[in-house]
């Protein structure tokens, strides 16, 4: 991923709190001596602080990424979101000619690697499922994960201790405040699914909005 100066991430808690939404991610295992590394769409949770974050999730186990798995413990986490396509008009502001803007799309990207760890024991699934329940599900009515246990044998889990973390905020952090702020007031008019949060991305780069709070990550020792 290119990460111009531009796009940088304004902090750790820029990423952080992003990350840690409930998006979905596409994790990435390399194996070993493969032509194509198998992908694999996921939900997963974010726990621990930026300094020292791991992503906890849970596949089927037959998936073909456990055999990857087998020949390097490597794993990316790939992580977009909040984007939103900017025309060439909205580039274009007082005398400039809309038709000669320069369109792009504007998204957050995050990427996690690091090794990861299969938990394949009852109660660290157990624990696994606990977590994600806390975090998808909480307050809403459910059985303790205790309670499927004869299930649990067709499920593997994965802890990603995360070493390496790339960002990218991709808002228009090339051009001046004044052609940003006209894409802002435009994606305020427009309404479609992501604007909103482009915009708010937008904002806080341009000085606008308060950077995120203090991070609060949840502690799992698995």
């Amino acid at each position: 991923m290119l990460i111009h100066r531009c796009d940088e991430p304004l902090g750790e808690r820029e990423w952080w709190e992003f990350a840690r939404r409930p998006l979905l991610g596409h994790l990435v295992a390399p194996g070993a001596g493969r032509l194509l590394p198998v992908v694999v769409p996921t939900q997963y949770v974010l726990t621990g602080t930026p300094e020292a974050p791991a992503v906890w999730l849970h596949l089927a186990r037959a998936n073909p990424i456990f055999e990857a798995l087998e020949e390097s413990p490597r794993l990316l986490l790939s992580l977009a979101g909040d984007w939103a396509f900017i025309p060439a008009s909205w580039k274009a502001i007082g005398g400039e000619d809309p038709a000669r803007g320069i369109p792009t799309t504007y998204y957050a990207a995050v990427q996690l690697s690091g090794e990861a760890e299969v938990v394949d024991d009852e109660a660290g699934k157990v624990e696994l499922l606990r977590l994600q329940l806390a975090t998808f599900q909480p307050g809403d009515g459910h059985v303790d994960p205790s309670e499927h246990v004869g299930q649990l044998p067709a499920i593997r889990g994965i802890k990603l201790a995360v070493s390496e973390v790339r960002a990218k905020f991709k808002y228009g952090g090339n051009v001046d405040e004044e052609h940003r702020a006209a894409v802002a007031a435009r994606l305020e008019q427009r309404g479609l699914p992501g604007d909103e949060e482009a915009r708010r991305h937008l904002l806080r780069r341009l000085g606008s909005l308060e950077p995120p709070g203090p991070p609060e990550g949840r502690n799992f020792s698995g």
